[in-house]
Order: C-alpha cells, then structure tokens, then sequence
C-alpha cells in the first residue's frame, strides 16, 4: 500500500490536518512552498470561494517539490473551483503541455501561468523532461489529472507516478468534494515501487472521501 506521510502540524498548524479553513482566512505557508500572485488577487479568489459556498482543507507537505494528483475530474466544473482555489492560496502550480502549444507569439503567457513545454520529439520522453525540472529548480509544483479525461475510466495513467519515483518527490492528492462544497489537498503519498498498489491506494482514499460533481463517471 502507498505510505501515506503526514506532515509536521506543529509547523503549519492553521491549515493542516482536519481543519477546515473558510475562504475569507487567508493561507500560512511554510517557506518551503512556491507562491506567486498579489494580496488583492488572493482576496479576490477567497471572495469568490466564499460566495459560492466553498471553503478549503488542506495538508501540504512541508517541501517545495511534489506532484498534485488532481482526482477525480468528472465535469468542466472542476477547473473553476480549482482555479479559484490556486488564485486564493497564490500556490505557484505548473501543468504540461506539448511543445506545439507554445508558439513565439503566445508561448510567453503559458509560461507565465505555469506551463512546462513538453517535446514529442525528444529521447527523454515526457518523464525524463519532467524530472529535469525538478532537479533544475529548488521549488516546483505539477499538476496533472491522472485519469486523462472527465469520462469513467478502469485505470489512471501512469506518467505521473513514474515522474514521482524518478524525481523522488511525493504525491498528494488534490480533490473537489461538491456536497460537502470543499477544495481539498492531501494527504500526501510517498511512492514505494509498487505503482498498481500505490495508485490502488490513491483511488481507494479518494473513493472513500470525496464525492465529486458526477459520482457515475468514477
């Protein structure tokens, strides 16, 4: 089974654990985590969580480097309340993209907002690309959807697991639960080796917790 690694809460303790955090309460970060973004921006996401019913629980690691395996994705809604979420908290996140999504005229402001260029093309593969990221900078944040679309899928895709246990960073789970009206990251997963009962272990936490916008399409 996957490890799941609870943090130091005497570190973060306002945003750790089981609290439940309103959105009008803004974040204490650790050092370790990467931030952008204004003060008036995170209010303006705190705002907007606020009035429409959601609030937030959180249990970050206390490292600059992970993956947030963001699960399960079932409706275009998602993104929204995600969004809003990484506005309110100012979490520097970055996501992948093909190379071809990057053009000189418009490149600029995917970098801007955190994409990664990912090239076809090159021997390292997907994987190699993305964990030369992580060795080149002190602090980064991936985000990916392991299951690869809002549809029912049997099986997540396993890149983001491979890139975990070559960078050696952990994974931790970041989900939306619609009736409980909560953004929620954690808890964190250390890969094993084992990735059929690392990810079996991810899902099973998941399907056990959280209920997302369309329960039938998990």
């Amino acid at each position: 089974m996957g490890q799941v690694i609870r943090v130091n809460q005497s570190t973060i303790q306002p945003i750790l654990g089981e609290i439940v955090s309103t959105p009008h309460q803004d974040f204490i970060f650790p050092d370790s985590l990467p931030r952008r973004g204004s003060a008036v921006g995170r209010w303006l996401g705190r705002t907007f969580l606020r009035l429409n019913g959601w609030r937030y629980q959180v249990e970050f690691p206390d490292t600059g480097k992970f993956i947030v395996a963001g699960a399960p994705h079932t409706s275009n809604w998602d993104a929204v309340w995600a969004i809003a979420f990484i506005v309110a908290t100012g979490l520097e996140i970055h996501f992948m993209a093909k190379a071809e999504a990057f053009p000189a005229w418009a490149g600029w402001l995917l970098r801007a907002v955190g994409g990664v260029a990912v090239n076809r093309d090159s021997p390292e593969g997907m994987v190699g690309q993305m964990v030369a990221e992580f060795q080149s900078r002190e602090q980064f944040v991936l985000v990916v959807a392991p299951e690869g679309t809002r549809k029912k899928v049997e099986r997540w895709k396993s890149g983001f697991y491979r890139i975990a246990q070559a960078a050696n960073v952990p994974i931790v789970l970041g989900y939306l639960d619609y009736p409980k009206r909560i953004v929620g990251i954690g808890p964190t997963f250390q890969t094993t080796g084992d990735m059929e009962a690392d990810i079996a272990a991810m899902r099973a936490y998941l399907e056990t917790h959280i209920t997302p916008r369309h329960p039938g399409r998990v």
